[in-house]
């Protein structure tokens, strides 16, 4: 009886024993499982005003000049990842092309669609804007070979199944449907088959746009006689003015200028030898890794968070 006793005394003291049901500690729900995201305060990341990413982001959620006044500004899509990256409460978009998990970030869902390169090609993904570039005007490049050199790269990056491969697999989206081969299009270009080692090729504009860029220009450059290249990519609002508007002949000035978002009324392109548009990319709501209860936001959502009248991760209706 003492022995009987003594366990009794030790289950109580242990705090019971069997274990408490998950459903206990869920108000019963055994379907949902316990909030494992974060809580409190809501930090929330933004890009300049001149930035494509924002112009995207803000419009697909209807919060043009609605930004909350607190919200912090960042200077690119990489310090826009490695910001939310290390805030446990922070919240921002990116490009898709971003490394993810590099960046100790999660992506989001919009309006129930997960991001991805087909999602934004057949338009069931909405959070998307067109990645574009314009060029300098004919005869304003100081040499002519670069002048031929860069029409040859923006024929191939935009047109050919080689150049358009290249961009799909650093995350851009394209329609290859009409794509030539890229021995059918240099026929057009013979400037490709001499050395064009002392030319280089100078870009400017959107950091989105990087990944893919960088990789089409290293894919070309032994294809078009080993030329040189340098990108200086500050954000879109530098893409125009450094090749048609009043910086393109400063100490800044480039070749090719990109944007992540159309070209506005004040951003003439009619000059340029060459505009348009070489892929799409989606524009992508990232929160932190650990804040694993955010997986799908509406625009109605994200509107509300970054206008500042959803300010705690728990109040997220």
């Amino acid at each position: 009886m003492k022995k009987i006793t003594a366990l009794l005394i030790a289950c109580l003291l242990l705090g019971g024993c069997t274990s408490t049901p998950a459903a206990d500690q869920n108000n019963g729900n055994t379907d949902n499982p316990v909030n494992t995201g974060v809580t409190g305060q809501i930090n929330v990341y933004t890009r300049d005003s001149s930035s494509g990413t924002r112009e995207a982001y803000e419009k697909a959620s209807d919060f043009v000049d609605q930004l909350l006044d607190t919200a912090i500004e960042v200077s690119s899509n990489g310090d826009m990842a490695a910001k939310v990256g290390a805030d446990k409460n922070g919240i921002g978009y990116v490009s898709l092309t971003t490394d993810f998990a590099a960046n100790g970030v999660t992506p989001t869902q919009f309006e129930g669609v997960t991001p991805s390169e087909a999602a934004a090609l057949d338009g069931t993904y909405k959070l998307q804007r067109p990645f574009d570039f314009v060029t300098r005007a004919a005869g304003d490049f100081g040499d002519e070979a670069k002048e031929q050199l860069v029409a040859a790269f923006l024929d191939y990056m935009q047109n050919s199944e080689e150049g358009m491969l290249v961009v799909e697999k650093a995350g851009g989206v394209v329609d290859k449907s009409k794509a030539k081969p890229w021995a059918e299009l240099a026929a057009n270009h013979p400037i490709v088959e001499q050395d064009n080692s002392s030319i280089t090729i100078t870009t400017a504009g959107s950091t989105s746009v990087e990944k893919t860029l960088k990789a089409a220009l290293e894919s070309f450059v032994p294809m078009a006689g080993n030329f040189q290249f340098t990108m200086n990519q500050t954000g879109s609002g530098d893409g125009w003015k450094r090749v048609l508007g009043g910086e393109k002949d400063g100490a800044n000035k480039a070749d090719i200028g990109f944007a992540s978002r159309a070209f506005n009324n004040d951003e003439d392109t009619s000059s340029a030898m060459m505009s348009g548009t070489y892929c799409l990319d989606a524009v992508v709501t990232i929160v932190n890794a650990e804040n694993t209860a955010v997986t799908d936001l509406s625009a109605a959502q994200i509107k509300a968070i970054f206008t500042g009248e959803t300010t705690k991760w728990e109040d997220i209706q």
